[in-house]
C-alpha cells in the first residue's frame, strides 16, 4: 500500500525554521562566550563539541531505551504488538524500527533513533492493558509518524547544546573556582550563568519546536 501524505504546512514550516534560527543563534553566543571566558581556543572547543554531537547522534537510541528501562521483545515474546507494528509500517511505507515494552503502569509510549532504519518504539505495560487495540494502533501511528519524519532527529540536534549548558552549569557549581575575569567575577560564575540563561532559553525554544 503507498504511503498517504497530506501535504506540507509553509506556516508551520517557517515557524520551524524561525525558531531553530534562534535557537542557533543563541548556540552561537553561548559558544562565544565560552570560548572567550575558559580560554580553549576555537579548535579544541570545535573538537569537544563535535565528539559529544557525534556520541549523542550515534547513541541517542540506546540512551533513551536505557534511561527508560525498555525491554526490546521479540515477535515470540510480544507477538500482538510486533503485529500492530507490522501492519502500520506497511501502511506507511516505513522500515520496521525495533519495539520495545516498558515494565511500568504508567501508561506511555515514544518513539527514538536517528532515521527510520535506526529507531525503536516503546510501549509500557501501562497503556497495553489499559487502552483497547484500536486505541493502542492510534497511538503507534502517532509514535512512528515522529520516525517519518525525523522529529526525533530533530529534537535530539536541537536539544545537545541545551545538555551541553546543563552539563557545564552542574560542573561550574561542583567544582568552581580559580581565574577571575580580571578584576571582574569568578570565571566559573560567569560560566554558570551564561549555561543557565541558555538552558533556560533554549529549553523554551525546543518546547515550542516540539508544539
Amino acid at each position: 500500500m503507498k504511503r498517504r501524505t497530506y501535504g506540507r504546512d509553509a506556516g508551520l514550516t517557517l515557524r520551524m525554521l524561525f525558531t531553530s534560527g534562534l535557537l542557533g543563534l543563541l548556540y552561537v553566543v553561548f559558544g562565544a562566550v565560552l570560548i572567550s571566558y575558559l580560554n580553549v581556543g576555537i579548535l579544541p572547543m570545535v573538537l569537544i563539541i563535535a565528539g559529544l554531537a557525534f556520541f549523542q547522534y550515534f547513541t541517542s537510541d540506546k540512551l533513551a531505551l536505557r534511561a527508560s528501562g525498555a525491554k526490546v521483545v521479540t515477535e515470540q515474546e510480544a507477538p500482538e504488538l510486533h503485529a500492530m507494528v507490522d501492519r502500520l509500517c506497511a501502511m506507511a511505507d516505513l522500515p520496521k524500527p525495533r519495539v520495545a515494552v516498558i515494565d511500568t503502569d504508567v501508561p506511555n509510549a515514544f518513539a527514538t533513533g536517528r532515521n527510520p532504519k535506526h529507531a525503536a518504539v516503546a510501549v509500557t505495560s501501562g497503556l497495553w492493558n489499559r487502552l483497547e487495540p484500536r486505541e493502542v494502533e492510534g497511538v503507534l501511528a502517532h509514535e512512528l509518524s515522529h520516525i517519518a519524519n525525523r522529529d526525533v532527529l530533530i529534537m535530539t540536534v536541537a536539544s545537545f547544546f541545551a545538555m551541553l549548558a546543563g552539563l557545564l552549569a552542574r560542573y561550574s557549581i561542583f567544582f568552581g573556582g580559580g581565574g577571575r575575569d580580571r578584576n571582574g567575577p569568578p570565571i566559573w560564575l560567569i560560566v554558570l550563568v551564561v549555561s543557565i540563561v541558555t538552558y533556560a532559553v533554549s529549553y523554551v525554544l525546543i518546547r515550542t519546536i516540539s508544539r
